[in-house]
């Protein structure tokens, strides 16, 4: 590949200011001073910017605590997205969620810029369990688990696949229940449509796990770190 593509797919730089690195003699591939942006390399190659020597990667993979207030998009003329949480040095290009957690939605959200995965990861065909956290307004009890075992009809007749549903605790004095719920489809608003079509109401949501990716605890909403390659290899494997 060009050496100025294989700078920009590291995130060094725009293609712009990688030609300008490249005219001020800063980049050297084995021991060759690089003059033409043009010049092919192999990712055999030993290629140094200021005679750091430089990794290839093509592919980047984040988890991320999505915070509260924050949108799923890679822009938005008004609303903070997650891409705004992620640090310049890590905005590689392409860089976007996996799927869509509501604005007001918490938890693990994957960033990444390996448009195959993220397909593989939301075809419909694949059926991905994604594994959630809720607080309810309503008291949730056996005949609830069973109505979402079966499979839901919405108010407005879509039929949703089976889902799991588990009950943590129930506080009847408040009629709450905290509960956690693993769906396989990823329809608009699909928990809380749920729980809308047998008269409750979800407080809050976080997600835990997506396949046989789970959200690190040590995380705050906000922080992200990348994947480990045992969670990769997990994750291509859901």
């Amino acid at each position: 590949m060009r050496i100025d593509k294989f700078l920009a797919d590291v995130n060094l730089g725009t293609r712009s200011e990688i030609k300008k690195i490249i005219k001020q003699k800063r980049v050297r591939v084995n021991d060759e001073i690089i003059r033409d942006p043009k010049i092919q390399v192999d990712l055999e190659s030993k290629v140094y910017v200021d005679d750091s020597l430089i990794t290839y990667q093509r592919y980047f993979y984040y988890m991320l605590n999505k915070p509260q207030g924050v949108i799923s998009a890679t822009s938005d003329t008004s609303a903070r997205t997650v891409l705004d949480l992620i640090a310049k040095k890590d905005l590689v290009k392409d860089l976007a969620p996996v799927g869509r957690l509501d604005k007001d939605t918490t938890g693990l959200l994957l960033l990444t810029n390996d448009g195959q995965l993220a397909h593989d990861l939301l075809a419909p065909k694949k059926h991905v369990a994604k594994l959630y956290q809720a607080l309810i307004a309503g008291v949730v009890d056996e005949q609830t688990c069973e109505s979402f075992a079966w499979g839901l009809i919405l108010k407005d007749q879509t039929q949703l696949k089976p889902a799991q549903l588990e009950i943590l605790s129930v506080d009847l004095n408040k009629e709450q229940s905290l509960i956690q719920i693993t769906i396989s489809e990823g329809k608009y608003h699909q928990v809380k449509r749920m729980f809308g079509a047998v008269g409750m109401k979800v407080l809050t949501l976080k997600r835990l796990k997506m396949g046989n990716l789970t959200l690190d605890q040590t995380l705050r909403p906000g922080q992200y770190r990348p994947l480990s390659m045992d969670e990769l290899a997990m994750l291509k494997q859901s």
